[in-house]
């Protein structure tokens, strides 16, 4: 069982366009970010490897090509924003390769949305010819109904993205010794409700929004991410989802012994 990052920057990513702050011109590989995507991994009951991706952005071509990935068996979505869904055309190759169409999970808000987005995907009788696209099956899930993939016991949770409520992931598996779960998911994020704080309770391993420093009204900063962190006491944290305000190799070390910054390419077991 493994968590792989694929991307851990804001919606602008790192480096951002025009500028010269030391995050976007650092040499150091920890302070370039793709946009914010997770992979989890694991072998099944029946001895099958497999991998549930977690969002699809915009960089997603560029990140499964850097890591290698073969293969994606489900899709979860935590909401609708573009830099959360505008790699879903990518995944046409996917179905290529596995020769199997795809099962994606979202709330109602956001599979409207993806249907919106991609009518040539969702409604391929309206494409004026044939064309390359891929193919999916929608399934909608609720906060708090947890559902089993592959053996695994996902627990969607409600989360606020300043006004926009979208979700979060709780992720279990029965008879595991895994030191990474219980894990939860937890991106764009300004605020926990207090029935989420509940059911994140014995959280092992927290994947946490963290913008920067400075207030945001809709994602956690630094500080209110730890204020979060000590609420849930996960044994470990990272942190995701950072802007250019944050140079990884100075804010890493301002950070409780607990709690990391994430990096793309970073993957934990």
């Amino acid at each position: 069982m493994k968590l792989r990052f694929l991307g851990t920057g804001t919606s602008a990513g790192i480096p951002i366009i025009a500028c010269d702050c030391p995050t976007c011109t650092s040499t150091d590989p920890r302070d370039t970010r793709t946009r914010t995507s997770a992979t989890i991994e694991f072998t099944d009951p029946d001895g099958i490897d497999r991998v549930i991706l977690i969002d699809t952005s915009p960089d997603l071509r560029q990140q499964v090509l850097r890591e290698k990935i073969a293969r994606i068996d489900a899709i979860l979505y935590t909401h609708h924003h573009v830099d959360h869904t505008f790699g879903l055309d990518e995944v046409r190759r996917f179905n290529e390769v596995m020769d199997a169409p795809i099962n994606i999970y979202a709330d109602t808000h956001t599979m409207t949305a993806l249907h919106r987005v991609y009518q040539h995907i969702f409604e391929p009788h309206k494409n004026i010819q044939k064309s390359f696209i891929a193919k999916l099956i929608p399934n909608l899930i609720e906060p708090f109904t947890p559902f089993k993939l592959f053996g695994l016991t996902i627990t969607p949770i409600t989360l606020n993205h300043g006004k926009l409520p979208i979700l979060g992931f709780r992720f279990d598996m029965p008879d595991t010794t895994s030191d990474l779960l219980p894990l939860s998911y937890c991106t764009d994020v300004s605020d926990i409700p207090a029935q989420t704080l509940d059911a994140l309770a014995g959280t092992k391993a927290l994947i946490l929004d963290a913008l920067r420093y400075r207030p945001h009204p809709t994602h956690f900063t630094i500080d209110q991410a730890l204020e979060a962190v000590a609420k849930i006491n996960p044994s470990r944290t990272y942190l995701v989802h950072m802007t250019h305000d944050i140079l990884h190799a100075k804010t890493d070390t301002e950070l409780p012994a607990n709690v990391a910054l994430a990096y793309d390419s970073l993957t934990l077991s």
